[in-house]
């Protein structure tokens, strides 16, 4: 999966939509529960509702985790009927994972190769060396967290280090490392104001953006700041579009969730 590609399947879609496929047994419609394995039940229902209107998935790797290995092997069967039906979709492992040497290859061995993501989610603290692993894998994208979505992002990602804000610095540092052509940011709908001094760091990057829809972003705003002349931008709803209804209307409610959103999107490329 290329840049490019992606870039692509934004133009025919008219859509930089990423669905966030985080799936919580306690949520989902209760007549999924009889069924072998509800988790990708509900996944693939979703997927096959969906996925005309979207053009990333994102698995949150904790939703699966939470329940051992049933939920890794339902995380295994989504990524894989992701791959062998929906070839074109970009798909992001949201794991934040990020440790030094060896340790971040395997961690990128087990997504990128024995999942076959596309890309992954890091936390960059423990900085280069824990990084670059990650961006040994050709076409592979590693997701760096800049600036996120949460409150608790200021605690530590806007404190001024020598007069420069932490997240400033994550950004400018990683355009040093190697094969970081690679690299795509974590950039919260909530922080939708500072994507104008983010894009005079990392113009063309990629961003995924998360917090539009239950966490109260704006797409207008992140568009207005944050696209670029490649769009350079997923943003990202989960709750929002998987939780649409608990009935057995579930999946078409969900697609009338997307479908909002696609649409939204279609007017701000349009706009530009």
């Amino acid at each position: 999966m290329t840049t490019d590609f992606l870039v692509g399947q934004i133009r025919k879609k008219e859509s930089f939509l990423c669905i966030g496929l985080d799936t919580d047994l306690d949520k989902v419609p209760k007549h999924l529960l009889q069924e072998e394995d509800p988790i990708f039940a509900f996944n693939k229902a979703i997927i096959d509702a969906t996925h005309h209107l979207c053009v990333a998935y994102k698995p949150n790797t904790a939703f699966y985790e939470a329940y051992g290995i049933k939920g890794w092997q339902a995380l295994e069967k989504t990524i894989h009927y992701l791959n062998s039906n929906y070839p074109e979709i970009f798909t992001i492992a949201d794991a934040k994972r990020g440790d030094i040497g060896n340790t971040s290859t395997r961690y990128a061995k087990a997504f990128f190769e024995d999942l076959g993501f596309d890309s992954v989610t890091i936390a960059p603290y423990m900085g280069r060396d824990s990084v670059e692993p990650f961006l040994a894998f050709k076409d592979k994208h590693t997701i760096l967290l800049a600036l996120t979505s949460n409150k608790g992002a200021f605690d530590f990602q806007t404190k001024k280090l020598e007069g420069k804000e932490l997240y400033k610095q994550v950004l400018e540092i990683s355009k040093t490392y190697e094969n970081s052509e690679n690299l795509m940011y974590v950039v919260g709908a909530t922080k939708a104001t500072f994507l104008t001094e983010i894009r005079n760091i990392i113009p063309n990057s990629f961003l995924l953006v998360p917090g539009v829809g239950a966490q109260g972003g704006s797409l207008v705003e992140v568009c207005k700041y944050g696209m670029s002349d490649n769009v350079g931008l997923l943003v990202n709803s989960s709750r929002g579009i998987i939780y649409a209804s608990d009935q057995e209307n579930f999946a078409q409610a969900s697609a009338e969730k997307a479908k909002e959103l696609q649409q939204q999107m279609s007017l701000e490329l349009k706009k530009r």
